[in-house]
């Protein structure tokens, strides 16, 4: 079955992902058939953060193609428009802090109670 993923590059710290058409089978960074775009999640100023081949992709899935959870996530984001897909990612990244407080306070009563 053919799956519409990333596959990682770049370096330490400084991740590059191309999304790529591969067998299911196949390592992440293995062997593939088609490139189908680029996914910078560091992209500042006039870097572009994703360009797809929305066509190509469209063909692939209607002939049995399946797209990763972050692919369809990612096409998905880019369809609404930049403004709509930062403020997603600013109210993720707020949900995940508030989750990441209360796991400290749980924590933190949790030590308070094996002390007293």
């Amino acid at each position: 079955m053919l799956m519409i993923r990333l596959a990682r590059g770049g370096s330490k710290h400084r991740p590059f992902y191309h999304i790529r058409a591969a067998d299911k089978r196949n390592a992440r960074d293995g062997s593939y058939s088609e490139q189908l775009g680029y996914f910078n999640p560091i992209a500042r100023g006039q870097e572009k953060r994703l360009v797809v081949d929305r066509e190509r992709i469209n063909t692939l899935v209607a002939q049995g193609a399946q797209l990763s959870d972050r692919v369809a996530r990612l096409i998905k984001d880019d369809t609404l428009g930049p403004e709509e897909a930062a403020r997603r990612r600013e109210a993720t990244l707020a949900k995940h802090a508030k989750r990441k407080a209360a796991k400290r306070t749980a924590a933190a009563s949790a030590a308070n109670a094996e002390v007293s």
